[in-house]
């Protein structure tokens, strides 16, 4: 056994000559996903075409109607940008999760039909039991998620069924009749939706968060379970994502100029799951953008603002299918562009500056190539073998005994 020499000072690799990148990545679990860091790059290259794009629509607004971006006009589209941004962080956070929760959109439409009845009794009083029932709600679809191990669209999915049961008991829409006017803290609920988005995608880009946010994600045969702390997290986001939902349906019946329409909401869902692959989520899980959520729901507002000052119809399945189109594509490239440099050797390979030992404070002799092996059993001579009666063996002069006739 030999020992590696001790690094030089100032060096910077490891005295048994095997690259940082390589140490640092070949401790990670096979089983959770390639070995090594995402690259952010392609995250943050999309973000400036985002960028670009938001900075079009807000001119072609400004130009087409100038009160749109001033006074109350700003308020009501700040608001308009917090209902979908939290409606948008929802199905991203169950994205991430790969576990896409599709119920937000019919969640948030029954919210914004409670929140429209029982809005005169109070805020607090209207909200507190919504809270409850979309946090028991969420709980429920988590446990049908992790414990039977089921893809969380079609679980998702059967739970929105529920819940349109519960809306279409409404055959008329419901007047808002609550005082509570969020155009009073406009700038506030909007600084804090940009706050929480931007801060969830930095601290998301961690790897070590993402990797574990993204546990769910298989990998192998996706009926494989994932592990208890895989379960937890997915749990913990299903819950939250139903959360988030309800409190954007709350927003869009308080921000509404007209009574609250029932609707299966589905739309809401297209847009939502739209928004969030649109922004650099991908479909697969695991792996999202920085400021990607937050540009790409202010792009999409600020174009609906602009179609509506234009003239144009344009409806939620219209803008939330062709941002699903887009988001596919999106999903693509960060899954093609975003996975991790391959490593530059593995551990057995990798031999440190004189001794073909691997690195890790003992070493230990490599194989011989299987060519060089010894054979198994020795060569065959090809040639006739001697007779033993023949050959003299102890004699070296003549035989005495026969030296004479006898």
């Amino acid at each position: 056994m030999a020992y590696d020499e001790p690094g030089r000072a100032g060096s910077a690799e490891p005295a048994s000559g095997v690259p940082a990148a390589v140490l640092e990545n070949v401790f990670d679990d096979p089983a959770h996903g390639e070995p090594g860091r995402d690259r952010v790059a392609v995250h943050l290259v999309w973000e400036m075409v985002l960028l670009v794009g938001l900075v079009a629509v807000v001119l072609l607004l400004g130009r087409e109607d100038a009160d749109a971006l001033r006074g109350d006009g700003l308020r009501s589209l700040l608001v308009d940008v917090v209902a979908l941004g939290l409606l948008t962080l929802a199905a991203g956070l169950s994205l991430r999760t790969a576990a896409v929760n599709l119920a937000v959109g019919p969640v948030a439409v029954a919210a914004a039909l409670h929140f429209a009845e029982q809005g005169d009794r109070g805020v607090t009083t209207a909200l507190t039991p919504a809270l409850v029932a979309a946090a028991v709600g969420g709980l429920a679809l988590a446990l049908a998620v992790v414990v039977l191990h089921v893809p969380g669209w079609a679980a998702s999915l059967a739970a929105a069924a529920g819940v349109i049961v519960y809306i279409e008991r409404r055959t008329a829409p419901v007047a808002v009749q609550a005082d509570y006017d969020p155009h009073r803290t406009a700038f506030y609920l909007f600084a804090g939706f940009a706050a929480v988005a931007a801060l969830g995608g930095l601290f998301g880009a961690i790897r070590a968060v993402r990797r574990v946010v993204g546990r769910f994600r298989p990998v192998s045969d996706p009926a494989r379970r994932r592990g208890v702390l895989a379960a937890l997290v997915t749990a913990v986001a299903l819950v939250g994502s139903t959360v988030l939902a309800m409190l954007a349906g709350v927003l869009l019946a308080a921000n509404g100029a007209g009574p609250v329409v029932p609707a299966s909401g589905l739309d809401w869902t297209v847009l939502a799951v739209g928004v969030a692959m649109l922004g650099g989520t991908s479909a697969y899980g695991r792996r999202g953008g920085i400021f990607g959520t937050l540009l790409a729901v202010v792009v999409v507002v600020v174009f609906l603002a602009w179609a509506a000052a234009h003239g144009w119809t344009v409806g939620r399945w219209t803008v939330g299918g062709a941002a699903l189109g887009a988001g596919l594509v999106v999903t693509r490239l960060v899954e093609a562009c975003g996975r991790p440099r391959a490593a530059t050797g593995e551990v057995a390979e990798v031999a440190p500056a004189g001794d073909g030992m691997i690195s890790s404070g003992w070493s230990l002799p490599r194989p011989s190539p299987a060519d060089n092996w010894p054979p198994a059993l020795p060569a065959q001579s090809t040639g006739t073998p001697p007779d033993p009666w023949e050959v003299p063996r102890w004699e070296t002069g003549p035989r005495h005994w026969d030296a004479d006739d006898r």
